[in-house]
């Protein structure tokens, strides 16, 4: 699931990737919103309020949504250094480690929401969960070659409208019948991502609304066992005998 790149991914795996990174991403969302009143990854509602805010002269509120956006476009630019470093190195499960790194500091983010006080806990949260939903988009991003998109719900949204209104033409017999199989694939891997989306914001609010802080720490573990998996099993493939590392993506 974060190992294989690009064309070597099936849809079995692209559909693993969405609703497992797609869920834990709604989570984080809403569950921050719940607690924070701010959206972490809606950088379209971000950017639309900083507007609003620059136009009435609300500065203070608008530096806070400019260093929202701002913090989301770092963790993306983050993560491709990390990801471009290791592919300079050959380190196969980058993708992974690059998962791994996120599970890090989404466990450190858990804690400050639990231990800071009230004045830093708003701004130290919305801002760091921005910043690894970037790192989170990206790898996913880079990875399917803009398949999947785990926190980018207008644009998964736009993609399903777009694959329906194929559908649509196929069977009134406007488009070959040949494209019908790929845009079933494409409509069930957007139905997936947005599903697992907004199942895991409701599971998110309900959590946090248990256990507060301890919901970020529960996700850094979930993050763990999937980069985990991933490196196990790019380890196991290169240790085969006779394996060379172009397999990896076979």
């Amino acid at each position: 699931m974060l190992v294989r790149q690009g064309s070597h991914r099936n849809e079995k795996i692209d559909r693993g990737l969405a609703a497992s990174l797609a869920a834990i991403a709604g989570a984080l969302n809403a569950s921050a919103f719940y607690a924070v009143g701010f959206f972490s990854a809606n950088m379209t509602g971000n950017v639309s309020t900083l507007s609003d805010d620059l136009a009435i002269g609300q500065w203070l509120s608008a530096l806070f949504y400019g260093g929202i956006v701002v913090a989301f476009i770092l963790g993306a630019a983050v993560s491709t250094l990390i990801i471009n470093e290791g592919r300079r190195r050959n380190v196969y499960a980058i993708y992974a480690y690059s998962i791994l790194t996120e599970a890090g500091l989404l466990a450190l983010l858990g804690c400050a929401d639990l231990w800071l006080l009230a004045i830093w806990r708003v701004p130290v949260l919305v801002l760091g969960l921005a910043f690894l939903m970037g790192v989170q988009n990206a790898v996913v991003t880079r990875i399917s070659d803009a398949r999947v998109r785990t926190t980018h719900v207008s644009g998964m949204a736009t993609d399903l409208g777009i694959e329906l209104g194929i559908a649509f033409d196929i069977l009134c017999g406007r488009e070959p019948k040949t494209e019908a199989r790929h845009n079933l694939t494409k409509l069930r891997l957007h139905l997936y991502t947005i599903a697992a989306f907004l199942i895991g914001g409701i599971l998110g609010v309900v959590i946090y609304r248990a256990v507060g802080g301890y919901l970020l720490i529960l996700a850094a573990a979930l993050l763990t066992m999937i980069a985990l998996d991933a490196i196990r099993r790019a380890k196991s493939t290169l240790s085969a005998p006779g394996t060379f590392p172009s397999d990896i993506n076979r």
